[in-house]
C-alpha cells in the first residue's frame, strides 16, 4: 500500500511522535498483542491545540506507517486530509482520556485474551507476581458499558480512571498511559505479563500473595531498576529489535 510521505508536511518534532508511535504499533503486532483492527493507540501532539495521532481504522497493526497515522482535534476531526476514517469507540475512549489528563501523551489499548480473561474476574488484579506489583501501585478499574461510542460515558471514564496510570475496562480489555510513547509501552507490557502470569498461577495450587507493604515501595523500586528514564530505558532497544525486521513503519 502507498500513502505519501507528510515528512515534509508537518513539523519536526510531529514527525519524530508519527515514527514513534508507528514503531509502538508495529511492536504491539509483534507481541501478538492486536485484535485485528479493533484496537487503538494514541498520541497527543505537544502544542496548545490538543491534536492527537490515532490508527487510520482498517488497517493491521503491522500495516501502520508514520505518514498514515491520522491527526485528528478533540471532535475528531481531520486535521490532515486522510483517505482513512477513524473508530468512533476507540475515539471516545481515547479523547476522554487524553482531555481528562494532561499529564500523558500517550494512551494504549488491548483486547488480548489474557487481558479481557482477568478484566471479567471479579477480583480483579492480584497481588501475584513482582510484575502485579507495578500495576497494582497505580490501578483503576471502569465497568463494561458496552461498545464505547457514547460521548455520556466519557465523564464516568475520566472519573473511575482518576490519576491511575493502568485501567482495567471490565469485560473489555487494559489500557496504560504514559508521558511518552515508550512509558505506555513499557507499561502495556507489564500489565499484560501480570494478567498472564495471574492466569497460569490460578491453574496450579494455593496461591501465595505479595506482601501489601511491598507494593507501596514500589514506585521506587521502578525507578532503580530503569535508572529514572522509565519507558526511554528499553524503547532504543525495542527499536533496534524493530528495525532488524522491518524499517518499512518509518515511511
Amino acid at each position: 500500500m502507498q500513502i505519501p510521505s507528510l515528512k515534509d508536511k508537518v513539523s519536526p518534532e510531529e514527525w519524530q511522535l508519527r515514527v514513534d508511535l508507528a514503531a509502538c504499533y508495529r511492536l504491539v503486532a509483534a507481541y501478538g498483542w492486536s485484535d485485528l483492527v479493533f484496537t487503538h493507540i494514541s498520541a497527543r501532539i505537544p502544542g496548545p491545540e490538543h491534536h492527537f495521532l490515532i490508527n487510520p481504522y482498517g488497517l493491521m497493526f503491522d500495516e501502520i506507517t508514520a505518514s498514515s497515522l491520522v491527526k485528528v482535534d478533540q471532535q475528531c476531526n481531520k486535521v490532515i486530509d486522510s483517505p482513512f476514517p477513524v473508530n468512533p469507540a476507540g475515539f471516545v475512549i481515547h479523547s476522554a482520556v487524553h482531555a481528562a489528563r494532561e499529564d500523558v501523551q500517550c494512551v494504549l489499548h488491548t483486547h488480548t485474551k489474557a487481558g479481557v480473561a482477568v478484566s471479567a474476574q471479579r477480583c480483579g488484579i492480584l497481588p501475584l507476581s513482582q510484575q502485579s506489583t507495578f500495576v497494582l501501585a497505580s490501578l483503576a478499574y471502569h465497568d463494561y458499558e458496552g461498545v464505547a461510542f457514547r460521548d455520556d460515558e466519557k465523564p464516568r471514564l475520566q472519573a473511575d480512571m482518576g490519576n491511575a496510570n493502568f485501567l482495567v475496562l471490565r469485560n473489555h480489555g487494559l489500557l496504560t498511559v504514559g508521558k511518552s510513547i515508550a512509558d505506555a509501552f513499557l507499561s502495556m507490557y507489564t500489565f499484560e505479563a501480570t494478567c498472564q502470569i495471574q492466569l497460569a498461577a490460578q491453574a496450579g495450587g494455593e496461591l501465595i500473595h505479595v506482601n501489601p507493604q511491598i507494593v507501596q515501595g514500589v514506585a521506587e523500586s521502578m525507578r532503580v531498576q530503569t535508572g529514572g528514564l522509565g519507558g526511554a530505558f528499553v524503547w532504543p532497544s525495542l527499536i533496534r529489535k524493530l528495525n532488524r525486521t522491518d524499517e518499512s513503519y518509518q515511511s
